[in-house]
């Protein structure tokens, strides 16, 4: 007996004296509610051991240097440990560290773990990792049965070269998402994200916006959201809810965007709108398209261009299909160093909805509609369909006869031989243009001297033409050299209406620089202005200041002005050139082999005398008061003067007449029906 109680004494010795000795024990955990499981923790190292009774049925065991704890799967390491038998509550203090299934790897320097709940309370230098991110706080309540992590006092995540801070989170270990609560900040090398709330996940690095944001792009610009995802890794983003964008000149609003920054492609869904305060315009659409890396852009589903004017009065301008693109010129302004091309390379699904994007004669047919599932990261498309693309290149020399700017010579202050001298030295610039030769030749060749053709080779042979210039000529226009710079243009296809306070009309497509300010309006285009109309194969209308300043009509122009509901002075010939004042028309010239005219005089009572029906190489109309007031008939001239009475039914109206008041845009209010 003596020599069993020396022996017993002898080995506790031993194992708590004995340098790096390992102690073995084990602690048997209650069985979880509703559960057969029972819970072990087992002490598999440390160099000293003690056991205190507390009471009879509780046992305090305290184990200190290297510890090593384990439960199930999961290990616990520490300096030093105390396990209470009775409540299954184990404390690590100092270097904790939890190695959970070999995954989930969370450190600090005081831990309370509760082995029924399986609840693990971290305190002072909490730092988690599932070997993606890692997560940073000073205290952390983590559940090793759901693998949840919650902090309440401030924490961040790190993960990469992404940081996110917040006063509280919630970390999902097993889905590898973290949810950020209340002052949440995101700084990445290309954005900065301020938000009350937002969901991260460290695996894919998709950040799911929930609440309101602030986006704040390194390259300058704000986005402003509150629902949506952005995915850091692979740069695509797609927002919704009336997401808002920002930079320093544009502001890019609608109901779903999404953006991939590869491409820079960006779509733009429902009530969709970009408005542009340096260069004056706006457009809407229900699906616009934009390229970041040509800044060129294309509205469809019922889109609106409007030109901001002075005060309220502005130009707005409906199609089919609305793109602007940007022209860049080199230093001499001799070539177009790059014209825009708006690829449908693009991360979206791609589903045939019958939407038209983008029709042009045989080279592009029917586009489908693009639908964007807003919460997951998509696949991109490796399809590219070129929507639109037209390069010009120099002319080579040719035809560089120096080129009159005739939008300058176009104010008529006096009606005297001075003026009309100025006129013909104008319309003599004007010939030099290649423009009548071009749509000649494109007439007999049977095609129409508009924009759209069934080739694009033959589109930017035209351009070349109809453009009215060679780059070599434009680069000496309006006196002076042209800078090394770009040069916003637009373009309107299919059903083009048009409407300002002083001008209306109506095209089936439309050109518009910002070089020269001129709409060129093709194929059956009418242009009213008051109770004048006037119609041609294409018009070209001058503009300055976003005001109507010169009209252009050339081949089978007509100008019909309405009299009254039976009668209508008509002006008919080969081209005709308009002059407005204060946004009526002043004084017109038609020039014709011959010119031709249908006018009813009248006396000065405003009675009506008759129907003159003349000719003449050239006819000058004045204006007072918004109507006609004179006609001036210049060489060759001859003419009749009917009876009201007698007037001939074959003599009433000119071979072109046709008043097209019903195609008429009535207010600005229309266009957005």
């Amino acid at each position: 007996m003596k020599l069993t109680f020396i022996t017993s004494i002898f080995f506790l010795i031993l194992l708590l004296f004995a340098g790096n000795t390992t102690a073995f024990a084990q602690i048997t955990a209650p069985a979880q509610p509703g559960s057969d499981t029972i819970r072990i923790i087992q002490i598999i190292q440390g160099k000293s051991l003690r056991e205190k009774m507390i009471d009879s049925v509780t046992t305090l065991k305290t184990i200190a240097g290297n510890v090593i704890l384990k439960e199930g799967l999961t290990l616990f390491y520490c300096d030093s440990a105390t396990i209470n038998s009775q409540t299954n509550v184990l404390e690590g203090f100092g270097n904790v560290h939890i190695n959970q299934n070999d995954s989930i790897n969370t450190y600090s320097q005081y831990l309370r773990y509760l082995g029924a709940d399986r609840m693990a309370f971290l305190k002072k230098d909490v730092r988690l990792t599932d070997k993606k991110g890692t997560l940073y706080t000073q205290e952390l309540d983590y559940d090793l049965k759901s693998s949840v992590g919650n902090y309440k006092n401030g924490g961040k995540v790190v993960n990469a070269n992404t940081v996110l801070t917040s006063l509280e989170g919630t970390y999902y270990a097993n889905t590898k998402d973290v949810y950020f609560k209340k002052n949440v900040h995101l700084v990445d090398p290309k954005y900065d994200i301020v938000s009350d709330s937002l969901l991260y996940n460290t695996q894919s690095q998709l950040v799911t916006f929930i609440t309101a944001t602030k986006i704040k792009s390194k390259e300058g610009g704000d986005i402003y959201t509150t629902s949506g995802t952005y995915d850091l890794k692979n740069g695509r983003a797609f927002f919704g809810n009336r997401t808002v964008i920002k930079d320093s000149t544009r502001t890019y609003v609608a109901n779903k965007m999404a953006y991939d920054e590869k491409s820079g492609i960006a779509q733009l869904e429902e009530n969709a709108v970009i408005r542009d305060s340096v260069n004056g315009y706006t457009i809407l659409g229900n699906q616009i398209f934009l390229n970041k890396f040509t800044n060129s852009f294309l509205a469809t589903r019922k889109p609106l261009l409007i030109f901001k004017g002075d005060g309220n009065d502005s130009t707005f301008i409906v199609a089919d299909t609305l793109f602007s693109g940007v022209e860049k010129r080199d230093i001499d302004g001799n070539k177009i160093i790059k014209t825009d091309t708006l690829k449908k390379t693009t991360i979206f699904n791609l589903r045939d909805s019958g939407n038209t994007a983008l029709q042009h004669n045989n080279n592009l047919q029917k586009k489908s509609s693009l639908d964007i599932d807003w919460l997951k990261p998509i696949t991109p498309i490796k399809k590219e369909d070129s929507l639109f693309v037209y390069v010009v290149e120099k002319n080579n020399g040719q035809n560089n006869a120096a080129i009159i700017d005739t939008t300058k010579e176009a104010a008529l202050t006096k009606r005297a031989d001075a003026t009309i001298a100025k006129i013909r030295d104008n319309e003599k610039a004007v010939n030099q243009f290649p423009i009548d030769a071009s749509l000649k030749q494109a007439s007999t060749n049977g095609k129409p001297a508009d924009s759209l053709f069934n080739t694009l080779s033959e589109k930017e042979s035209l351009h070349n033409k109809v453009d009215s210039t060679t780059f070599s000529q434009k680069k000496i226009t309006h006196g002076k050299a042209l800078k090394d710079t770009a040069i916003r243009y637009f373009e309107a296809f299919h059903h083009v209406r048009i409407f300002n306070d002083s001008v209306q009309a109506v095209c089936d497509s439309l050109f518009y620089s910002s070089e020269d300010s001129v709409f060129r309006l093709y194929q059956k285009p009418l242009l009213f202005n008051n109770k004048s109309q006037l119609a041609g194969d294409t018009i070209y209308m001058f503009t300055e200041n976003k005001k109507a300043k010169r009209v252009y009509v050339f081949e089978n122009g007509i100008v019909i002005n309405k009299a009254n509901d039976e009668m209508y002075n008509q002006m008919g010939g080969r081209t005709i050139n308009g002059y407005f004042k204060d946004g009526s028309m002043d004084y017109i010239r038609v020039k014709g082999s011959p010119a031709e005219s249908i006018f009813y005089p009248q006396d000065d009572d405003s009675a009506f005398i008759g129907m003159n029906r003349s000719k003449g190489d050239v006819i000058d109309v004045y204006f007072v008061d918004k109507a006609i007031n004179k006609i001036k008939f210049i060489n060759n001239v001859d003419g009749t003067l009917y009876p009201l009475r007698q007037r001939p039914e074959d003599q009433k109206y000119l071979k072109n007449f046709k008043w097209g008041e019903s195609r008429r845009p009535k207010s600005k209010f229309e266009l957005f029906e």
